[in-house]
């Protein structure tokens, strides 16, 4: 073979090498969007009522527990205000796509609100939730009312991830029983 037809051969197969190299980077760039983890954000329209300033919490929590007993599902206590920018920013996680089926299925939520951090503080020592961390803050209870978790890890909820959400509710959503 000559030395000319043996570098146009070297030439050909670097050409389809790169061009391989360049097919399989095209490919995994774009997927590694799939990866990135969603920010939560704050909703377009705040809810001015999403923690009701009217509400009986400990009404409304004996209710979430004979559903959630009926339902096979957890409470999710969710204590916040109205105020609280985090707390709108956490709500509006629980309607987005990845997340609304995941709690929906597993949970009963309800908003215990706190006002300025003078309304149903009874009811947050009672689940140990502590708000001295800032809200929302969030309880878990099997469908007994035994609080299986209690936290403050969401008041920071505009720096968190929709995968944070999602990891915490599989974490804490019931464990069905195999068939």
């Amino acid at each position: 073979m000559s030395a000319a037809r043996s570098y146009k051969i070297q030439k050909v197969k670097r050409s389809f090498s790169l061009l391989c190299l360049a097919a399989v980077l095209a490919c995994v760039f774009p997927s590694h969007a799939q990866w990135k983890k969603t920010p939560l954000q704050a909703p377009a329209q705040p809810n001015p009522q999403l923690y009701r300033n009217d509400a009986n919490a400990t009404k409304e929590i004996r209710q979430a527990l004979i559903s959630a007993g009926k339902q096979g599902k957890h409470v999710l206590l969710d204590f916040g205000g109205n105020w609280c920018i985090d707390c709108h920013v956490l709500d509006n996680a629980f309607h987005q796509p990845r997340i609304a089926p995941l709690l929906n299925n597993n949970f009963v939520l309800v908003h215990v609100d706190v006002g300025r951090f003078d309304k149903n503080l009874d009811l947050a020592k009672k689940y140990h939730v502590d708000l001295e961390k800032g809200v929302p803050s969030l309880a878990v209870l099997d469908a007994q009312e035994k609080v299986l978790y209690a936290t403050a890890d969401f008041e920071r909820a505009l720096v968190m991830s929709e995968d944070d959400v999602i990891q915490f509710l599989n974490k804490w959503k019931p464990q069905r029983a195999s068939k």
